[in-house]
């Protein structure tokens, strides 16, 4: 199991389309991925292959959210979704 921190960059967050090529990439993977954020609150995770799972997270412009991957294709899954985070999620 590896994971790593990333900082939302599109200013809409992860809304539909975002999230949408976010859950699509995350199903490339044999690895179960993970989204981790901690609110004020709460402690939040979802499922990153699930599009309603991840919008049900309600992550905003600014949030640092973990991906955490574990699986057999656990390290490429992390630079792939850390890079398309950090690349505005098509956005």
């Amino acid at each position: 199991m590896i994971s790593g921190k990333v900082t939302i960059k599109n200013p809409t967050g992860l809304h539909l389309r975002p999230a949408g090529l976010f859950c699509k990439t995350a199903m490339e993977f044999k690895s179960k991925i993970t989204v981790y954020k901690k609110t004020r609150y709460e402690d939040v995770t979802a499922n990153a292959k699930s599009v309603l799972s991840v919008l049900g997270a309600c992550i905003k412009s600014g949030d640092e959210i973990q991906i955490i991957c574990e699986g057999n294709d656990e390290e490429q899954a992390l630079k792939t979704m850390i890079r398309l985070v950090e690349d505005g999620l098509g956005e």
